[in-house]
């Protein structure tokens, strides 16, 4: 609303009164400008001449200056921090191809910690059942087929390598990675006797129809978050790496829909290099069509190698996990290699997951106990090599 100034008595000229109009005096005063240079001899131009009051606030000036000039750069660097990923000579210490693929590892037959519907079989079982077998140029592990008495679950296989490693570069060239409703596949590093206390590293991981992509995350105890400068190609999502929030989701990075399931596998699988070291961890996917050449991608078992990869010099990770505010080397440690495939539990059979993202039918436990083999056709792992490198 405008103000009426006509009963002040400014007469009809719509103007404004003049302050004279108000009176004098006190009211007056109330509207006077106050000029601290006014008396004493005063002048701008005499510091020795300034009142109390110009000092104060010339103090009061000059403190914030101080402190812009010193919180600003600190919060810029540290918003800035970044962990010098140097160049580290890596040599080849274990070569996982060829026949002899599954004697690297130990398979696991407990109770399924991730709630799963699923029976975790051993190797003579495995092998007879034909869920993992290999050759000279590739390894499959599969989600067994041919059962048809599924109503406490289906079969599959859960593998973890012998060797344990505290950090090195890793590089698995994957030929197929499962996908189909109530799957929930995932190529791994953990210690699953100190879980989360030494860290979980999911390299590969999706589930049912791997809609979205593949999903890097880390799983850690606490002290340990991402809110801070990363080099990636991927999308985060979520900065907390701490295993007891938000339900168990670590702190994941999304591929895009080329880095897991069906359009993955249609283009040939691709190499996927994850590196845990000091300074960070961190994960690269190249297709068939752009895997660097210090990557060996033979099938040969061989530890001779004269091909040394060199992160250095490779494009920009589609993970990336800095040391900034997450000490890794006590983070992670004694760390295997694991592959499996699990069906429902605690991801796969969630309804955002299991219906609304991959669009499958009724409840995932119900879909495990009621559908035939054939509908676990594409649940399988096929692997061209595993190597590893430390320097």
């Amino acid at each position: 609303m405008s103000r009426n100034y006509h009963d002040a008595g400014s007469g009809d000229s719509g103007q404004p009164p003049l302050y004279s109009q108000f009176g004098s005096g006190h009211s007056a005063a109330k509207y006077a400008s106050i000029d601290i240079w006014e008396g004493g001899g005063r002048s701008r131009l005499n510091p020795k001449t300034w009142p109390r009051k110009c000092w104060i606030l010339l103090a009061i000036g000059a403190i914030i200056v101080i402190v812009i000039a010193i919180v600003v750069p600190v919060v810029v660097s540290r918003k800035n921090r970044y962990p010098n990923y140097s160049t580290l000579n890596y040599s080849l210490v274990a070569t996982y191809a060829g026949t002899g693929f599954f004697d690297n590892f130990d398979y696991f037959t407990g109770y399924d910690p991730a709630a799963g519907f699923v029976h975790y079989v051993d190797a003579e079982d495995s092998a007879s059942l034909n869920l993992t077998y290999a050759s000279s140029t590739s390894a499959v592990l599969r989600v067994d087929l041919s059962d048809t008495d599924t109503t406490t679950g289906r079969k599959s296989v859960r593998i973890t390598s012998k060797n344990t490693y505290d950090n090195g570069l890793f590089i698995f060239d994957v030929l197929h990675s499962p996908y189909g409703c109530a799957t929930w596949p995932a190529l791994w590093l953990s210690d699953p006797s100190n879980w989360p206390t030494n860290g979980e590293i999911d390299v590969m991981e999706a589930t049912n129809m791997a809609p979205v992509g593949n999903q890097v995350t880390l799983h850690t105890t606490k002290h340990c978050t991402m809110g801070v400068k990363r080099k990636e190609t991927g999308k985060a999502l979520r900065s907390n790496c701490l295993n007891s929030t938000d339900g168990d989701s670590g702190c994941g990075v999304r591929g895009s829909t080329a880095t897991f399931g069906e359009e993955f596998n249609n283009n040939g699988g691709g190499v996927y290099a994850m590196e845990l070291r000091d300074a960070g961890i961190r994960v690269w996917f190249f297709d068939r069509d752009n895997i660097p050449d210090d990557i060996n991608t033979s099938t040969s078992n061989s530890t001779d190698s004269t091909t040394t990869p060199d992160p250095s010099t490779w494009s920009e990770a589609l993970a990336d996990f800095p040391s900034t505010d997450c000490n890794i080397a006590n983070h992670f440690r004694n760390q295997s290699i694991i592959v499996n495939v699990d069906l429902c539990g605690n991801w796969a059979g969630q309804t955002a997951s299991f219906n609304t993202q991959s669009g499958c039918p009724g409840t995932c436990v119900d879909y495990v106990s009621e559908q035939p083999g054939s509908a676990y056709e594409n649940a399988y792992w096929e692997f061209r090599s595993f190597r590893v490198y430390q320097a």
